[in-house]
């Protein structure tokens, strides 16, 4: 397992009881968490103290349940990328931080290669990895199907100091744009996408990750330039393991190109514990 532990303004104080108990830059919230299957003692007093916890229905979804004041909106950094974080629907608050492991490695490959360094980002949401790429001096075409989301990434890369940095932010059907992105001949040396069990783009169009995921890989493979880096496959649905999805990436990019595949969870310490809770999975194809 990979772990996200160049974290210092975000913190996995406890996690007990299906549940996470966490620090975002002083703003302690707790939020519920499937993975956590144990039921250890919840000694930590700022189980009780939360600012906010997010319960969840009988009916499905869910909602904040307001302990303290919450800020509308407030910020936190990694390393030089800072975010702006809020309590929305269905538990997030807009940054996944065991991605930090992914954004540290796309930001090495990217730091090492020669420019241009064209990155397509699909399923973008608020831009962690966006800004990741921007920060090396890649040029990013940034694309999810919520109008809310590309704007809250935008406003990310304005905080992070790269309001300026070459990216098209783009609402659009992720499989739709790649099929127009080849018709149009455009290529890409890296490709991160981070698509979810279910989904609909602007105009309703369905997504179901089981069902599309092989056609998408194959599509997006038509995307890589000859001197292409990387692609990176994120994945959070349940039962869909990162060796499985690693195969997709060998039987459609590797076997024609060479390189190499891996696969693994990746996770986020627990500082009550010592223990890494485990936070989906990452495939990854790389050109050496």
């Amino acid at each position: 397992m990979r772990v996200a532990n160049g974290h210092t303004e975000y913190k996995l104080l406890d996690a007990s009881g299906g549940e996470r108990l966490e620090d975002w830059n002083g703003v302690i919230l707790i939020r519920p968490d499937p993975q956590v299957l144990w039921n250890t003692p919840k000694t930590d007093p700022r189980w009780k103290t939360a600012a906010a916890r997010y319960v969840r229905s009988n009916t499905g979804g869910g909602a904040w349940e307001m302990r303290q004041k919450v800020p509308d909106v407030w910020q936190m950094r990694y390393k030089d990328l800072k975010f702006n974080l809020k309590p929305m629907g269905f538990k997030h608050t807009g940054v996944f931080p065991e991605q930090a492991v992914n954004w540290d490695l796309t930001r090495k490959i990217i730091a090492k290669a020669d420019k241009p360094f064209p990155v397509l980002n699909l399923f973008a949401y608020t831009g962690g990895a966006t800004l990741a790429c921007l920060a090396e001096g890649a040029e990013v075409v940034h694309v999810d199907a919520s109008k809310g989301m590309v704007a809250w990434g935008r406003e990310n890369a304005e905080i992070s100091g790269l309001a300026n940095a070459k990216c098209r932010w783009l609402v659009d059907d992720c499989f739709k744009f790649i099929e127009r992105e080849i018709r149009r001949g455009n290529k890409y040396r890296g490709i991160i996408m981070d698509p979810p069990s279910y989904g609909r783009g602007p105009n309703g169009e369905v997504w179901q990750l089981e069902s599309k995921i092989h056609e998408f890989v194959a599509a997006c493979a038509n995307l890589l330039a000859d001197d292409a880096e990387f692609v990176m496959i994120n994945s959070y649905t349940t039962g869909l393991a990162p060796s499985a999805v690693a195969y997709l990436l060998g039987v459609e990019i590797e076997k024609k190109r060479g390189g190499n595949v891996s696969a693994d969870e990746i996770g986020l310490p627990v500082q009550s514990a010592g223990l890494i809770l485990p936070c989906g999975g990452t495939a990854i194809w790389t050109a050496k």
